[in-house]
């Protein structure tokens, strides 16, 4: 029998882990952190001990406990006893940490197969982070169009547009047919037709089942804007004063980074980025089929230095031509500067003229008594910078989540990395629902 079973991703958005089992075959669809994995338990002063990682988590049920996954040394003091591997491949769909957050603690023998721009963007991460370590596995990399034969089974990997490149679904062939994966996904991105080709595929596949993301189903926010939305209204905010305009986006979304490089020349602006951008940017320029500017030799790129008793190896590369809180202070109106929320100190060197511009492209806060963005709007205010909400999501609407089921139509639909699964079975028409449980097997 062919099964699917889902350890993750389960009544929640993100920490997806799916099994698909086939004739012996088994292969691990993400392997991520849930965002809310063990909140009651854990807080930002209270972790999972660096000499017990495993055991720590298993403790409140942020890992499943499956035989033959993980690592040998970190099964010490568990309950779980080390066998050889006995799932056969990893398939990443992207480097969010709610996908992939997890691979460090995977024996290091079981292949992992991801994109290759994915692959560049771990590491990426991996340098910048002390705290990041996803492991020396096997990796293989893919672009859309290869087919990777594994046992029973064929995987086959297209390409999806989401907050971050090298995003890929999965087409699953089984012995009892195929099993479609979103991953994540969105239909009003810079690149939709590599999402409308993804569900093109999967609707000629006639798959006999579905696991579908669903973020945004009944959870729409305020605003939905899409990407050339948010370059319009965010150019209208730049070309319209002569006074400093800040914006903060997710670190690695390039689409977003891509969006206010063009906003700032279009505003006859010079964009300042973070060192963290500026080395992402210049790591990315190794994959030749993704458009990115060229920091080192663009002139309408600036990279912002923050004062440090030292500088990483990988950031002493830009040193030389890095530009300070004074310079940006005394050319306010001549710049558009990338401030995370977490470098929001560098505002009191920075000295923000009253009146400056601050757009949040980031999701809109969970409620009004969300502490966080309490806090940003009290340096804002403390500032006194006009605050602009100008945000275009990663994932497809709740509509557009419930036609490409639609239009797929698959036999069964297994809905994930969603927060309301029961609601998929009101608004999916002609489709059986089955709204997963943790760690159940579904013969399919």
């Amino acid at each position: 029998m062919t099964s699917l079973t889902f350890y993750g991703g389960v009544s929640e958005v993100g920490g997806n882990k799916i099994m698909v089992e086939d004739r012996g075959t088994k292969i691990l669809l993400d392997f991520g952190i849930a965002f809310n994995s063990g909140d009651d338990y854990w807080i930002n002063w209270l972790q999972p001990r660096g000499i017990s990682p495993v055991k720590d988590r298993f403790e409140f049920g942020m890992l499943p406990k499956i035989k033959g996954l993980y690592r040998k040394d970190l099964l010490k003091g568990t309950d779980l006893k080390y066998v050889k591997p006995e799932i056969d491949a990893v398939f990443c769909t992207h480097a969010h940490f709610d996908h992939v957050g997890y691979l460090g603690f995977i024996d290091e023998n079981i292949p992992v197969y991801l994109g290759e721009c994915t692959k560049l963007i771990m590491e990426t991460v991996e340098e910048q982070s002390t705290m990041t370590d996803y492991g020396e596995h096997l990796y293989r990399t893919f672009r859309t169009g290869k087919k990777i034969k594994i046992g029973s089974m064929e995987v086959e990997p297209v390409h999806v547009d989401h907050s971050i490149p090298a995003a890929y679904g999965y087409i699953v062939h089984t012995s009892e047919g195929s099993v479609v994966y979103t991953g994540d996904l969105r239909m009003h991105g810079v690149r939709a037709d590599m999402t409308e080709e993804f569900i093109r595929k999967a609707k000629d596949a006639s798959p006999v089942a579905m696991v579908s993301e669903g973020t945004r189903i009944g959870s729409e926010r305020k605003t939905n804007h899409t990407e050339k939305e948010v370059k319009t209204k965010s150019c209208e905010v730049a070309s319209k004063t002569r006074k400093l305009v800040i914006a903060t986006f997710y670190p690695r979304d390039i689409d977003r980074l891509r969006t206010f490089y063009q906003v700032a020349k279009d505003s006859g602006r010079k964009f300042v980025v973070s060192l963290k951008a500026a080395h992402l940017l210049s790591r990315l320029k190794e994959d030749k089929r993704l458009p990115v500017p060229d920091v080192t030799a663009d002139p309408n790129i600036l990279v912002y230095l923050r004062p440090k008793k030292t500088y990483r190896k990988w950031e002493q590369e830009f040193l030389d031509d890095a530009v300070d809180c004074d310079y940006v202070h005394k050319n306010q109106s001549k710049l558009l500067l990338n401030l995370g929320l977490m470098q929001f100190a560098e505002l009191i060197d920075i000295r923000p003229d009253k009146g400056s511009h601050f757009i949040h492209s980031m999701s809109e806060p969970f409620s009004d008594e969300d502490i966080e963005d309490e806090v940003m709007h009290n340096w804002l205010d403390h500032f006194g910078l006009n605050f602009h909400q100008l945000h275009a999501s990663g994932h497809c609407s709740g509509r557009e989540i419930i036609k490409n089921i639609q239009t797929i139509n698959p036999k069964k639909v297994f809905p994930v990395h969603t927060g309301n699964p029961e609601m998929f079975k009101k608004l999916v028409k002609d489709v059986k629902v089955e709204c997963p449980s943790i760690g159940r097997g579904y013969n399919i």
